[in-house]
């Protein structure tokens, strides 16, 4: 999965011609490591925000050059266990992700918390009546599937929330289809059904932008089948800490409020994550310190 670097780069790295760019007084560039951390990723907003800014952030500040691997979440475990990919930060613990953490545990190494206050649920828009449709058993009744044609729009077939999803379809007894797609495309779904004023179900998580973009509920869950709150985890292969001490270090630190976030996931959505990861990056500088602390 590793690619070479560049002629231009093996030049400025051997000549060691990589030079500080300094910025009111703050090193934006430094002197790059040849080796680069491989950080696998799957194609999710909240995912794509936390792991553009650890990319920035390890690059800018601590000169390390990163490779980003994207790849279904399941295929992420297995690729960190064998060494394939150096580092993940979206290990949902310690339920959604729970079948893939037992399998690799004892051949990683869990860097911390990158945020919590997670969730994951169904949602509905709230232009459903909530008097029709308030929880996960409600959709047993027969005028309601007819509603939602008997279809749950899910994501992408590897993901732990889509394995809860099935697992919700058994245990509430629903004659449903789970129905396969990349977040974009859930969004897409909801987006359509809400314009045609349908009906439709999606599987979803917080922090999600939709939930700022649209007026949505998540439905009552008796059963518990998907789960509590959720803490997101950085996780790195075996020997990954010393490997690249620094960058252990600064992931280690990175604490990022919810609210902070979602907001950037928002801003994103109309430009890209590369480019509001930047931005926070650049007006946090405090935060940014605090997570750096000990590394530079």
């Amino acid at each position: 999965m590793s690619r070479k670097l560049s002629t231009l780069s093996r030049r400025r790295f051997i000549a060691g011609t990589a030079a500080t760019v300094v910025s009111a007084g703050v090193p934006l560039v430094v002197r790059a490591e040849a080796k680069p951390v491989r950080i696998g990723w799957t194609a999710w907003s909240d995912a794509e925000v936390v792991t553009q800014m650890a990319k920035q952030i390890l690059e800018q500040r601590l000169g390390q050059k990163v490779e980003l691997v994207m790849t279904d979440v399941a295929l992420q475990y297995a690729a960190l266990q064998r060494g394939q990919i150096d580092l993940m930060l979206m290990a949902w613990l310690p339920g959604t992700h729970k079948s893939y953490w037992e399998k690799v545990k004892d051949d990683v190494e869990d860097l911390g918390a990158l945020y919590t206050g997670a969730r994951l649920g169904w949602a509905v828009p709230d232009e459903i009546p909530v008097s029709t449709v308030r929880s996960i058993d409600d959709l047993m009744k027969p005028e309601v599937r007819e509603k939602l044609g008997g279809r749950i729009q899910g994501i992408d077939a590897g993901a732990g929330l889509m394995k809860l999803s099935e697992e919700a379809i058994k245990s509430y007894g629903l004659d449903y289809k789970l129905l396969t797609a990349s977040d974009a495309a859930m969004v897409s779904a909801l987006d359509r059904a809400i314009q045609r004023k349908q009906w439709i179900v999606v599987t979803t998580w917080s922090p999600h932008w939709m939930f700022s973009q649209y007026k949505l509920r998540y439905l009552e869950d008796p059963k518990h089948v998907l789960g509590g709150a959720e803490s997101i985890h950085a996780l790195g292969r075996k020997g990954f800490s010393a490997a690249f001490p620094k960058a252990a270090a600064f992931v280690r630190n990175m604490k990022l409020p919810l609210a902070d976030l979602e907001t950037v996931m928002l801003k994103a959505r109309d430009s890209s994550a590369a480019k509001e990861a930047s931005a926070y990056i650049a007006t946090q500088r405090e935060v940014v310190d605090r997570w750096l602390a000990g590394t530079l």
